[in-house]
């Protein structure tokens, strides 16, 4: 015991009562429901990386964000696109079609890095050319991506495929 606690009477030392404090809010805020577009598309692949880009200006690779990078395919167009938001913010930092034209190649001097061109990812509002890479945790998480990125791009080719095919039955 403290020489405070023993010079007090017996009754004061053992409880101290805590003042009941309770607080009002200043603004009373009603829930909102938020879209993000992704409601109509199932996740065939989700997996944790880091993204970057390319910035040619610069001459260097700048970070776009840590977070799951998933593959979505549309319930009705049966499209797959590549989508990745950061941690937190929830901020989208790639979203674009698997197209055929792509082609990922490792990134120098790493088992767990790859490196695309796409000629229009909207993860700024606006489509944009951009030369991005991901980085995994280890090799195999890496190939993993490689091999679902691939089933994608063949994917999407044979739904093209189609498409082409029903518009010369029409014509």
């Amino acid at each position: 015991m403290s020489d405070t606690e023993e010079k007090k009477p017996v009754e004061q030392q053992e409880v101290e009562e805590e003042p009941d404090v309770h607080f009002e809010p200043v603004i009373k805020l009603d829930q909102v429901e938020t879209k993000t577009n992704e409601e109509d598309e199932e996740v065939l692949f989700k997996m944790r990386a880091k993204l970057f880009r390319f910035d040619a200006g610069a001459g260097e690779w700048k970070e776009r964000g840590t977070g799951d990078v998933r593959f979505l395919k549309h319930k009705e167009n049966k499209k797959i696109r590549l989508v990745m938001r950061r941690d937190k913010t929830l901020k989208v930092c790639a979203n674009h079609y698997v197209e055929t034209y792509m082609k990922l190649q490792p990134n120098v001097g790493s088992d767990r890095s790859w490196v695309w061109k796409v000629s229009a990812d909207v993860s700024e509002g606006t489509p944009t050319a951009e030369t991005l890479a991901i980085r995994f945790a280890n090799s195999d998480n890496a190939n993993a991506f490689k091999e679902e990125f691939e089933k994608a791009q063949t994917h999407n080719a044979s739904l093209k495929a189609e498409e082409k095919k029903d518009e010369e039955k029409k014509d």
